[in-house]
């Protein structure tokens, strides 16, 4: 049966649950884990969502070694899964519960997009209700084809990020002087 789309109403809990699903994540890691962040559209208060995790690693070789320890937390381990250098897992099987994309430390490209992108959101509420009218549009279009789905979003989140990453670096170089 294919993964159904469900994009839920924001839930105040998730920054809760956000932090239980990574302490359980950073044990699995051990002292691989460098850092992990709430990404995605949980981690922006109003938008509706499904719950992405970030961890920041030391190696993704130690991640692989991992992967025994990951599965055992319910997570499907997909490897670089179309994106070289990450690793990647989701959990709930055809009704997903959790992506996690993993990132080496020295991997500063991804990082920062994915840590621009949910601050933009945060701090600009029309792109957050503009990001949260396609999804629900596109869940209502593509119920049972999650690759329409995520492709009907792809030009809007890239646009998004080139412009979140500017806007990043813009409120670096102010906060700098």
């Amino acid at each position: 049966m294919p993964q159904y789309v469900v994009v839920s109403e924001y839930d105040p809990a998730w920054p809760e649950q956000f932090e239980l699903e990574a302490g359980l994540i950073r044990r699995a890691l051990r002292d691989n884990c460098l850092e992990i962040y709430h990404i995605g559209s949980t981690s922006v208060p109003g938008l509706a969502a499904k719950p992405i995790i970030m961890p920041v690693v030391r190696s993704l070789d130690g991640v692989d070694e991992a992967s025994d320890a990951l599965e055992a937390l319910g997570y499907e381990y997909l490897g670089e899964f179309g994106i070289p250098g990450r690793r990647y897992l989701r959990k709930g099987g055809d009704e997903r519960t959790h992506q996690v994309h993993i990132f080496a430390q020295g991997d500063a490209a991804n990082i920062t997009r994915h840590l621009a992108f949910r601050d933009y959101l945060r701090a600009h509420p029309a792109a957050r209700e503009e990001y949260a009218a396609l999804k629900r549009a596109l869940a209502e279009r593509y119920p049972y084809d999650i690759e329409s789905y995520c492709d009907g979003k792809d030009a809007f989140v890239k646009r998004c990020e080139r412009e979140a990453v500017a806007w990043c670096a813009e409120r670096e170089k102010w906060s700098t002087k």
